[in-house]
């Protein structure tokens, strides 16, 4: 399995596609699969990505706690340092978003053009989930039954429409339960989202940004998009009725979003 020293963490990745190249930033809890193939399969038609899991998840190496959303900026740098890559188009989504954001700020030679999806900037205006969404993950996790925990996040990460159809529950529990996701590294990713905050600093982006976000999201919602993009000086896409996974329910118009956005640079 490929993978990288990144700190004294092994990161594992993968690549696929052609074209210039982009590397994609999963989330909380999530690990390379979460992406799909469908939205994968798109962008790989014009872009070469690279996609990971952080440390501690997935096929990657241990997470040494406590960790920070720079940190884990660190890590994505280190990924593109030893894969020789000077510059890229960075896609965040969620936690991911927070770690392009610190990435982008740190680093911004590296980056050509930043998309932002479903995330959170931190900040007084910031807001997280509400404390009784949080109380239903923290009782699924409590429970120790994985199917209860898979069933929670479904209904907090899609949208009611998106799962009145329960065949597509099929997939999202194949793809959470195919690779590692241990507890404390996922409460230390909440922590370091917690801690997150470039509120005061997002003015000083000067890369073009994109910033997408769905109106049914539970977990971060869509204020935090808007956010965002207010303090970054762009208009949102703000996507009617998708919840927080939205390249996973509609991956053709996400990935033509991010396409149509990075290509405008060319």
């Amino acid at each position: 399995m490929p993978s990288v020293d990144a700190g004294g963490t092994d990161l594992y990745y993968e690549r696929g596609g052609s074209g210039d190249p982009m590397l994609l930033i999963q989330g909380m809890a999530a690990t390379h699969l979460a992406w799909g193939r469908p939205f994968l399969d798109l962008l790989e038609r014009d872009f070469e990505c690279i996609f990971y899991d952080h440390r501690g998840m997935g096929n990657s190496g241990r997470a040494e706690i406590p960790f920070t959303i720079v940190d884990l900026a660190e890590d994505a740098l280190a990924l593109l340092d030893a894969l020789e890559l000077e510059t890229v188009h960075v896609v965040g989504i969620s936690m991911g978003g927070m770690v392009a954001q610190e990435l982008a700020l740190a680093h911004p030679e590296r980056v050509r053009t930043l998309t932002i999806g479903a995330s959170y900037c931190g900040g007084a205006d910031a807001t997280l989930m509400d404390p009784q969404d949080l109380g239903l993950l923290g009782e699924a996790w409590k429970s120790g039954d994985p199917v209860q925990v898979y069933r929670v996040m479904w209904e907090l990460n899609l949208s009611p429409a998106f799962r009145a159809d329960d065949s597509n529950f099929v997939p999202f529990r194949e793809m959470a339960e195919s690779l590692p996701a241990p507890a404390p590294v996922i409460y230390e990713q909440m922590r370091a989202c917690s801690r997150h905050d470039t509120s005061e600093r997002l003015g000083d982006l000067k890369m073009p940004t994109m910033v997408i976000h769905g109106t049914a999201d539970r977990l971060l919602k869509a204020p935090n998009g808007e956010q965002i993009a207010t303090l970054a000086g762009v208009e949102p896409q703000i996507l009617e009725d998708i919840g927080h996974l939205f390249w996973w329910e509609q991956p053709e118009r996400s990935a033509e979003l991010i396409r149509q956005h990075a290509m405008a640079t060319a």
